[in-house]
């Protein structure tokens, strides 16, 4: 099995290298990864400058390779350049913080897995669920990652479609089980904080606190709470299938 391996927090994140231990005993594993953390790009590409590869040595002593691009180019240089269009696998991660509800959206993780679905390969986003304050632990994630790539070896997704995970921030053996689940809602209040330079001029950061409000029980977010592994089916047609036949009746002609 041949695997391609990205995440958005960078060629040296140690979630990586974790990610590509992980899936090793499995087949032969390419990392491509952006040359700087990326983490917010959601689903953005590169077409107003060149795109290039350099060699660095990982952590491990082994090859990977940086790009000056996004987490969805590093799967398309991956993919089309160095694997010369043969992937059997794309895994991204492990992120460091999680990436549930409407976060995808956001998300250079997630969205490096909707460019593997795009070539329509297997994609698996992963993540940990720690806080900015919080040491990532990375046991569960690992194991799972592992886990989850030997049965994808042995059962395709649908076309155009990629799994979700998220991961809570213990050891393997401290995780409550694992939730197939749907994606929740996870929305940001007071989310632009106003500032003021050292020359008086006012400037913004983007930052928010998450709201409180009760979360379906069969939702990423909730297994999550409960100390589970969320693993959420996501595929690439956004069309909103209930409103189609009201949306006909509309006065649009």
């Amino acid at each position: 099995m041949r695997i391609l391996v990205t995440n958005d927090d960078g060629i040296l994140a140690e979630g990586l290298l974790m990610l590509k231990r992980a899936l090793e005993p499995l087949g032969e594993v390419f990392v491509v990864a952006p040359e700087r953390p990326r983490s917010g790009s959601g689903h953005s590409i590169t077409l107003h400058k060149p795109l290039r590869l350099h060699t660095v040595r990982l952590g491990d002593g082994s090859l990977g390779y940086s790009t000056n691009g996004t987490p969805s180019d590093c799967v398309t240089l991956g993919v089309s350049v160095v694997m010369n269009g043969r992937c059997d696998l794309v895994f991204s991660g492990i992120n460091q913080g999680a990436n549930l509800g409407w976060d995808v959206t956001y998300s250079g993780t997630v969205s490096a897995a909707m460019e593997g679905a795009i070539f329509d390969i297997p994609s698996v986003a992963i993540s940990v669920c720690c806080g900015d304050d919080e040491t990532p632990e990375y046991d569960a994630a690992f194991h799972f990652a592992r886990k989850l790539a030997e049965v994808l070896r042995e059962r395709r997704l649908p076309s155009h479609t990629l799994l979700n995970v998220n991961v809570p921030n213990c050891t393997m053996e401290q995780v409550k089980g694992v939730a197939v689940t749907r994606q929740g809602t996870r929305q940001y209040v007071d989310r632009v904080e106003a500032r003021v330079d050292p020359w008086g001029r006012k400037y913004y950061w983007l930052t928010g606190s998450l709201a409180n409000e009760e979360v379906p029980p069969d939702s990423d977010v909730a297994a999550i709470r409960a100390g589970k592994i969320s693993v959420t089916p996501i595929h690439l047609d956004l069309t909103a299938e209930a409103l189609l036949d009201e949306l006909r009746r509309w006065p649009l002609d």
